[in-house]
């Protein structure tokens, strides 16, 4: 989750699905990770665009990135489109 002081729609996202990403199938798939946009990436994310709209939820798979969502405007927007994302991460053979 790219994010940033003051973003109305990171503190809406923030209390709505904070609580209870941690808890859902979904959080196994794809942990959140916080950043701040206006901070130094981690090294392991270095190549990574921020962009300048927060929140945005960048999906990254093996260092690569599957998706991306610009904004938050309402959980039924989130679920249903962290559902497109996580559909496109690759599946060995043995997840078959």
């Amino acid at each position: 989750m790219l994010e940033q002081k003051y973003c109305a729609w990171c503190e809406r996202w923030r209390e709505e699905i904070g609580p209870i990403y941690p808890k859902t199938a979904e959080a196994k798939i794809a942990p959140l990770r916080r950043i701040d946009i206006h901070k130094p990436l981690p090294e392991d994310l270095k190549n990574l665009t921020k962009g300048r709209f927060t929140p945005t939820f960048v999906l990254i798979h093996e260092g690569k990135e599957v998706g991306r969502m610009r904004g938050y405007t309402s959980e039924d927007f989130f679920w249903a489109l962290l559902d497109e994302m996580i559909k496109k991460i690759p599946h060995s053979k043995s997840d078959s």
